[in-house]
This record gives C-alpha cells, sequence and structure tokens, in this order.
C-alpha cells in the first residue's frame, strides 16, 4: 500500500510538471506570435511555433484563390529553399480548398489531389499519411493556412492558427494603406536606376513583390534563428562576418531567382539587412560586406 501510495504521487506530479511545461511552451509560442511586427514575419514566426508541436508544418499564403508556399519547418533547408514562393490554383488541392471555404480544420490523405503535388511529395513520406490543415480565418476571410504532418499535437497547433489569426488581422488592417513601391533611390544599388511602378509589366511586378517578400522573410529568419548573432554583429558592427553563412546563401538564392531574371530588379535583401539587421546604419554590416548585387 506504502509503494501504491507512493507511484501514485509520483505519477500525479509528474502529470503536474508536463501541463505546467506545455503551458509554457505554449505561452511563449503565443508570445512571439503576438510581438509580429509585420505579415511576413509573422508566417515565420508561426512556422517555428507550430513546428514545435508537430514534425513537419507548411505555411501557405492564399490570394485570389491560389496558395503560395511562405515557410517550412522540420524538412531540410534545401527543400524549404525550393518550394518557397511555388504557387498553384487552390482548386488544384481539395483539402486545401475545403479548409479555406468551410474555415474549419480537415484531416487529409497526403495525396496530389488532396493537398498538391508539392506538399504531397513531402508529407507522404509519414506512416500516417495524413495532413492536417488549419485555417488563419480573418474576418469572412482565409489569407493562410497552416498545414501539419507526423507526430502532431492538434490542440496545440490549432490554437496557435487562432492567436496568429487575430494578429494577422490586425497587421493587415496596420499595412492595407501601405502603397506598395520600389525600393528609395536611397537604397538602391550604384548605377541601378529604379523603375517606376507603373511602367513595370504584371509579370515583372509580381516578381518584385516576391521579391520583397523574400527578403523580409530571409531577413526575419535570421532575427528569429540567430538572435545571439545579431545582438554580436550589431555590438560590434560586424554583422555579415557573425552572419555570413546566412547572409552568402541568401544573396546566392535572391540573385539566381530574382535579380538576375529581371533587368528592373532592385537588391530588396540589402534593402532589408540595412533596415532591419542594421537599423538602418550600412556601416554596421561591417568592412568584408560585399555590398548590393550589381
Amino acid at each position: 500500500m506504502q509503494i501504491s501510495s507512493e507511484v501514485d504521487r509520483l505519477l500525479a506530479e509528474t502529470k503536474r510538471c508536463e501541463r505546467h511545461a506545455l503551458a509554457e511552451r505554449l505561452n511563449e509560442a503565443a508570445r512571439r506570435i503576438r510581438q509580429s511586427p509585420d505579415l511576413d514575419e509573422l508566417t515565420a514566426i508561426v512556422a517555428d511555433t507550430a513546428g514545435a508541436f508537430s514534425s513537419g508544418v507548411a505555411v501557405f499564403r492564399i490570394e485570389n484563390e491560389v496558395a503560395r508556399t511562405d515557410a517550412m519547418r522540420g524538412v531540410p533547408e534545401e527543400t524549404a529553399e525550393r518550394f518557397r514562393g511555388v504557387e498553384f490554383p487552390l482548386a488544384s488541392a481539395a483539402a486545401l480548398a475545403g479548409a479555406v471555404h468551410s474555415r474549419d480544420p480537415v484531416v487529409a490523405a497526403a495525396t496530389a489531389a488532396e493537398v498538391s503535388e508539392e506538399l504531397a511529395g513531402i508529407a507522404g513520406r509519414e506512416d500516417d499519411g495524413r495532413v492536417l490543415i488549419f485555417p488563419l480565418v480573418d474576418k469572412e476571410s482565409v489569407p493562410a493556412l497552416v498545414c501539419a504532418w507526423g507526430a502532431v499535437e492538434w490542440p496545440a497547433v490549432e490554437l496557435l492558427t487562432q492567436v496568429a489569426a487575430s494578429v494577422w488581422s490586425e497587421l493587415a488592417r496596420l499595412s492595407a494603406a501601405a502603397l506598395v513601391q520600389i525600393a528609395p533611390a536611397a537604397a538602391e544599388p550604384p548605377d541601378k536606376a529604379a523603375s517606376s511602378w507603373d511602367d513595370l509589366s504584371a509579370a515583372e511586378q509580381r516578381l518584385h513583390l516576391r521579391a520583397q517578400r523574400f527578403a523580409r522573410v530571409k531577413v526575419a529568419e535570421m532575427r528569429l534563428r540567430e538572435g545571439d548573432l545579431v545582438q554580436a554583429g550589431r555590438a560590434r558592427r560586424e554583422l555579415y562576418g557573425e552572419l555570413r553563412k546566412s547572409i552568402d546563401a541568401a544573396r546566392e538564392v535572391f540573385h539566381r531567382d530574382f535579380f538576375a531574371p529581371c533587368p528592373s530588379m532592385v537588391d530588396y535583401l540589402h534593402v532589408e539587412l540595412v533596415r532591419t539587421l542594421a537599423n538602418d546604419d550600412p556601416d554596421a554590416l561591417g568592412k568584408d560586406y560585399p555590398g548590393p548585387l550589381v
């Protein structure tokens, strides 16, 4: 009886500690989401926090019945980069469309017809072969979807998407009046004059917008994942020296996907590094920083 009583006490204490630890994890995740400064950083933070409660997660931005991959976690970095910005018609992925139109969570088979060919190729490798889809509901619309697979803690991910939805609504309201422009002349690369936005073709405008989003997300990820290095780099005025690997990798992708194929492109990555990481002080990037792409 004494042993049984001790076992019961230990089990109760273990459960209490587990509940406390889970509450702390959720509280920290919700705090990070609420502190998001803009929609691009919000998607990165949602991917990070939801990824902590699942084997893998993808965040899709929904615009005009088109889904675009904004962030992935739980996959190799090269896989996340390959799928970043990939777009497909929402109608081609029945389960994703169902979550958008019903505005309720959906459980789907990890097949191309249900969740898109891209996501099926990743999530379909899990033993259960299913994807859990959580919509971010902003009033009457669904601007984003969180798709999780593998070992998913459903209640935690659903709670975080609800928190993210309220933050999304506020950030979208604040940015609704902002006019998207090509980077101002002060931040342009040397000898590269800015084009008038209205003079660009629709395809070029879309590429510029994707480039801006890519730059904001990559720099936001550096701040989130390498915060200690960012602080050290600012203090030493050697941000590039501290973050060389991450910055070089982002520059390579930006040049390949945006700069090379578009003559009017501006180095938005450089602009974002100066504005966000260096606090508008280009010298803080350090003497070894190669400067804007030309």
